[in-house]
């Protein structure tokens, strides 16, 4: 039995809000896992296919300039920014909760995490509730997402 396999798994946007507020320097990746990631623990630029040092993530943390405004909308956006990523990379990526140590800042300013502890899997289902959630917003917002040209 694995480390992925040990993982409890979030199943609602609130539950995954409720973390986020009670745990700072939690971060959200998008890949096979950590059972993949922990036996490589490192990311590869895909421009380059230069290895970094670390695996490419992106921070829940709630910024001081949020300043009080819902946090269940901050998680929401940091899911959706990047919910675009399963169908890019292909079959087996999904979203996981992890903590670790930042250890420099890879080719799109994302921070690169080091002494990796994965915390959770994160259900699809709170991705569609990101996207409901978002979506209800005032101003209209989609995934971040680079097209080729």
């Amino acid at each position: 039995m694995g480390v992925s396999d040990d993982l409890p798994v979030v199943r609602t946007l609130s539950e995954l809000t409720e973390l986020v507020e009670r745990h700072q320097g939690m971060y959200v990746r998008w890949s096979r896992g950590p059972e993949t990631d922990l036996a490589n623990v490192s990311s590869i630029d895909d421009l380059t296919g230069v290895p970094m040092p670390g695996l490419s993530a992106n921070p829940l943390d709630v910024e001081e300039w949020w300043e009080g405004r819902p946090v269940e909308v901050w998680v929401a956006r940091r899911l959706y920014d990047y919910s675009h990523l399963p169908h890019e990379k292909g079959p087996g990526v999904r979203p996981w909760t992890l903590r670790g140590r930042e250890n420099g800042r890879g080719p799109d300013n994302e921070p690169l995490v080091a002494d990796v502890r994965p915390v959770c899997w994160i259900d699809p289902r709170v991705i569609d509730e990101a996207r409901d959630t978002v979506e209800r917003q005032e101003s209209s917002w989609g995934p971040l997402r680079r097209t080729g040209g």
